[in-house]
C-alpha cells in the first residue's frame, strides 16, 4: 500500500495519501474533488554518509541540551543555597 503525493487541479492543496488496492479513486481531502495530479516523490537515500551525517548532527543538539540542562541546574542550587 504505496503513500501517494498529490496536487489538487481544483483547489490547488498538496497533500498525500495511502492507496489500497484499485478501489474507489482517490479525492482531495478539502474540496473532494477527484481531478489530482500525482507527484513524483522523492525516494529517501540512506548510506553511511547520510547516517554519519544525521548522528553528528544529533550528537550536538544533545551535547547543547546537555549544557543547557546544566547551567538550569546550577542556577537552580545556586538559588536554594541562599535560601536554605
Amino acid at each position: 500500500m504505496p503513500i501517494y503525493e498529490y496536487t489538487c487541479l481544483g483547489c490547488g492543496r498538496e497533500f498525500e495519501l495511502l492507496v489500497r488496492g484499485a478501489g474507489a479513486p482517490p479525492a482531495c481531502p478539502s474540496c473532494k474533488s477527484e481531478e489530482l495530479e500525482r507527484r513524483m516523490s522523492l525516494p529517501r537515500v540512506k548510506s553511511s554518509t547520510t547516517r554519519g551525517m544525521a548522528m553528528r548532527a544529533a550528537k550536538k543538539r544533545d551535547a547543547s541540551q546537555a549544557q543547557d540542562r546544566m547551567h538550569e541546574r546550577i542556577r537552580y542550587e545556586k538559588s536554594h543555597d541562599r535560601h536554605g
